[in-house]
C-alpha cells in the first residue's frame, strides 16, 4: 500500500476534551491511510532503547526506590535520532520505538520490587528465575490489558487525563517540527550523569547531607532522635520535578511523619525499657540511632499503609474488573458470529480469540516454569498458577486506571498484597521456610511484572490512539520489547549484587524489595509478625482517604528513607515555580516543558552513569585495577564533605532553575 504523509503537524483540538454527541476524534495519522510504523529502523532503535533504559531504570529503582518511566526520555531520543537521520514520515516509527523501548521501565519495576529480596533473605537466586518471571509476567500484562484498550483509550476519551501519555504525545508531535529538544535532554543528561558519577565514583563530596553537619543538628539527633537528611543526587532531584510539587509534598509529608513524629515518639516511649521491644529488635531503644528506630519499627507502619492503599485501589476499580469477562466474551462472540465488519486501522487489536489462546499458552509456560524451577510438586504449581492468573487479572485494571489518572502505578502496594495472599495460600498447602519464601517471591515477581507492564502499556496505547498508530502493531511488537528488557534486567541485577549488594550500609537501598522481604520472612518462617504496626499503617491509609489525600504516595513516603524523599520537594518546587511566574500560560508552559526535558536528562544521565559506575566496580572486583581506591570515602563522610555536598546541591538547583526559565514561547 502507498505510504502517505500526515495531514497535520499538530494534535487535534479535541484530543484532550470529552467529545460532544456525534463528534469524532481524528488523529494526526488518518485512519484511512497507511504510514511507516514497523520498520527495521523503528524495531532496531526500540530494542536499543529497551536495553539501555532497562539498565538505567534498574539502577534507579534499586538505588532510590523509584523507577523512572522511560517513555518520555525515549520519545525525546527517538525524535532526535529520527531528526538527525532526516527520516520522512517518522511519527509512526517513533511511536513504535517508544513502545518497544518503553518495555524497559515497566519490566524493571516488576523485577526489582521482588527479585532482590531473594538476595536480602540469603535465598537461592538464578538468572533463569529472574528472566522467566519477568518475561512471562510481562506477557500476562499485555494480554490481560488488550480487552480493556478500547475502554480506556477510546470510550473514556477526554475523561481520564493520562498525564504521562500527554507529555509523550506532545514530544512526538513536536518532533515532526525538528526534534531540537533532544539537545536539551543530552546536555542535561551529561550534567546530571557526571554530577552523580563524580561523588559516587570518586567521593568528591557526600551524597547524603544531614543536619548533623551543624552542632545543633548533632544535639537534636542524640537527644531527640530527630535528623533531617537530603540525597544530593541529580537523578532524585530530577524525579521530583517530574512528580510535581503536589505529590512530592505528599510523599515528603509521609516521610516527615515517620522521622519527625514517629521516630521521636518511639524513643520517648521506649527509652526507659530494659529489654528490646519486639521480636525483631536486638538493641534497646535507648541505644538506637534515629535510623535504627526507623528500620526496626516505623518502616513497618509504612508497609501496612502501602498494603491498605492497594486494597483501596481494587475496591475503587471493582466495576471495571467485574465487566472484564463480559468484554472478553462479547469480543470472542463478535468475531465468531461472522457479523464482524472491517475494523478501521486505528482500532484494530489482536483478535480476542488469539488473545485467549496466547493467555492459555502463557499459563502453560508459567506452570512448566513453576514445576521445573520453583515448586516441588505439581499440585503446588497448579495452586501457584491460579494465584498468579487470578490476581494479575483482577489488578490489571487497577494498574491501568491509576496510570491513566495520575500517571503512577501503585504496583508495589498490590505486590505486597500478592505476597501476603500467596504466602497464606502456600502455607496451607504445606510450603514454608526457604522453599516457601522463594516460591512466594517468584509468584510475586510474575504478578508484579504483569501489573507494571499493564500500567505502562496503557500509556503507549493512548499515545498511539492520539497520534493514529495501529494498536495491533503496538501490541504485537511489545512482546519483543518485554523479552529483551527481561533478559537485560536479570543481568543488571546480578552485576549490581556483585558491585554493591543488597545488605549492609553501602548496599543498594532496594526499598520495595526490602519491604517484600520484611513481610514474607515472618509469614513463611512462623516468626512473630508485627501485625500491630501493619494495622497502624492501614488505619493511617484509611484516614488519608477520608481526608482525600492519596494514601499510596503518603505511605511510600513513610516507608522510603527520608534522604530519598526530601529532594523531591526541591525538584517539585522548581516545577511549580517555573510554571506560575507569569500570567502568560504559553510562556509558563514553555518553561515547564524545558524543565521537563532537563529533569528527564538528570534522571536518565544519573541512572546511566550509575550503571557505568556499577560495571566498573564489578570489573574491579573480578580483576583488580585499583578503581575502588579512587573513591575518597573518608572525605565524603566527613563534615567538610557534607558541606561540599550542600554547596554542589545548591549549584545544581540554581542551574536547573536558570535553564528552565530559558524556555521561550513559540509562535504557532
Amino acid at each position: 500500500m502507498a505510504q502517505q504523509t500526515t495531514t497535520s503537524s499538530s494534535i487535534p483540538e479535541n484530543a484532550y476534551k470529552e467529545l460532544k454527541p456525534g463528534e469524532e476524534y481524528r488523529p494526526i495519522m488518518l485512519p484511512e491511510q497507511t504510514y511507516p510504523e514497523v520498520t527495521l529502523w523503528s524495531v532496531t532503535w526500540g530494542l536499543v532503547m529497551a536495553v539501555l533504559f532497562s539498565a538505567a531504570a534498574a539502577y534507579s529503582g534499586l538505588k532510590i526506590g523509584q523507577v523512572f518511566e522511560a517513555a518520555i526520555p525515549i520519545a525525546i531520543l527517538a525524535v532526535g535520532i529520527t531528526g538527525v537521520a532526516k527520516k520522512k514520515n517518522g511519527l509512526g516509527q517513533n511511536v513504535i520505538i517508544q513502545s518497544i523501548g518503553g518495555a524497559s521501565g515497566v519490566v524493571v519495576a516488576g523485577a526489582i520490587f521482588t527479585i532482590p529480596a531473594l538476595y536480602i533473605l540469603a535465598l537461592p537466586a538464578s538468572y533463569f528465575q529472574m528472566f522467566m518471571a519477568s518475561a512471562l509476567g510481562g506477557f500476562l500484562g499485555i494480554l490481560f490489558l488488550i480487552p480493556f484498550r478500547k475502554y480506556f483509550v477510546k470510550d473514556m476519551h477526554g475523561t481520564l487525563p493520562f498525564p504521562e501519555a500527554t507529555a509523550t504525545t506532545e514530544i512526538l508531535v513536536a518532533g515532526e517540527q525538528g526534534g531540537k529538544q533532544a539537545t536539551v535532554l543530552v546536555v542535561s543528561g551529561l550534567i546530571g550523569g557526571i554530577f552523580d558519577f563524580v561523588f559516587s565514583a570518586f567521593g568528591a563530596w557526600s551524597e547524603v547531607i544531614t543536619s548533623r553537619m551543624f552542632g545543633w543538628g548533632e544535639i537534636l539527633s542524640d537527644k531527640f532522635k530527630m535528623v533531617f537528611k537530603v540525597d544530593v543526587s541529580a537523578m532524585v532531584f530530577g524525579l521530583g520535578y517530574i512528580v510535581g510539587l503536589k505529590y512530592a509534598a505528599i510523599i515528603a509529608a509521609g516521610s516527615f511523619l515517620s522521622w519527625f513524629v514517629m521516630v521521636p515518639l518511639v524513643y520517648e516511649v521506649g527509652q526507659y525499657l530494659t529489654i528490646p521491644l519486639g521480636a525483631t529488635a536486638t538493641k534497646l531503644i535507648a541505644q538506637m540511632s534515629p535510623e535504627e528506630i526507623f528500620r526496626t519499627y516505623v518502616r513497618q507502619i509504612g508497609i501496612g499503609g502501602i498494603a491498605m492503599a492497594g486494597i483501596i485501589g481494587i475496591i475503587r476499580s471493582s466495576k471495571i474488573i467485574a465487566g472484564a469477562f463480559s468484554l472478553a466474551y462479547k469480543e470472542i462472540v463478535h468475531h465468531k458470529s461472522g457479523d464482524e465488519r472491517k475494523t478501521i486501522r486505528t482500532q484494530s487489536d489482536i483478535r480476542m480469540l488469539w488473545v485467549v489462546i496466547l493467555i492459555l499458552l502463557t499459563a502453560i509456560a508459567i506452570f512448566i516454569f513453576f514445576v521445573i524451577g520453583v515448586l516441588p510438586t505439581i499440585g503446588q504449581a497448579i495452586v501457584a498458577l491460579l494465584v498468579v492468573t487470578i490476581i494479575s487479572f483482577l489488578f490489571t485494571t487497577v494498574a491501568a486506571n491509576a496510570t491513566a489518572i495520575v500517571g503512577t502505578n501503585p504496583v508495589s502496594g498490590m505486590t505486597l498484597m500478592t505476597l501476603i495472599l500467596s504466602s497464606l495460600v502456600l502455607t496451607q498447602i504445606g510450603l514454608s521456610g526457604t522453599t516457601g519464601m522463594v516460591s512466594a517471591l517468584i509468584i510475586g515477581g510474575v504478578v508484579c511484572t504483569a501489573l507494571s507492564v499493564a500500567g505502562g502499556f496503557i500509556t503507549d496505547l493512548k499515545v498511539g490512539y492520539w497520534l493514529g498508530s495501529t494498536p495491533k502493531k503496538q501490541e504485537t511488537w511489545k512482546f519483543l520489547g518485554i523479552l529483551i528488557s527481561a533478559a537485560t534486567v536479570g543481568g543488571v541485577i546480578l552485576v549490581l549484587n556483585q558491585a554493591y549488594g543488597f545488605i549492609g550500609d553501602k548496599a543498594m537501598v532496594a526499598p520495595q524489595a526490602n519491604a517484600m522481604a520484611a513481610v514474607i520472612k515472618p509469614l513463611m518462617s512462623n516468626a512473630p509478625t508485627p501485625w500491630v504496626l501493619y494495622i497502624v499503617g492501614a488505619v493511617i491509609a484509611l484516614l488519608l482517604v477520608i481526608l482525600k489525600v492519596p494514601p499510596l504516595a503518603f505511605a511510600l513516603g513513610m516507608y522510603i528513607p527520608q534522604e530519598l524523599n526530601t529532594p523531591l520537594l526541591f525538584g517539585g518546587f522548581i516545577a511549580w515555580f517555573v510554571s506560575t511566574r507569569t500570567k502568560n500560560d504559553n510562556l509558563n508552559n514553555a518553561r515547564f516543558q524545558r524543565g521537563t526535558l532537563i529533569a528527564s536528562g538528570f534522571i536518565a544521565g544519573g541512572a546511566l552513569f550509575g550503571v557505568f559506575n556499577a560495571f566498573l566496580k564489578f570489573i574491579d572486583q573480578q580483576w583488580p585495577f585499583g578503581y575502588s581506591g579512587w573513591n575518597n570515602e573518608q572525605w565524603a563522610g566527613s563534615t567538610n564533605g557534607e558541606i561540599a555536598g550542600l554547596v554542589m546541591f545548591v549549584l545544581l538547583f540554581a542551574y536547573a532553575l536558570w535553564d528552565s526559565m530559558r524556555g521561550k514561547e513559540t509562535n504557532s
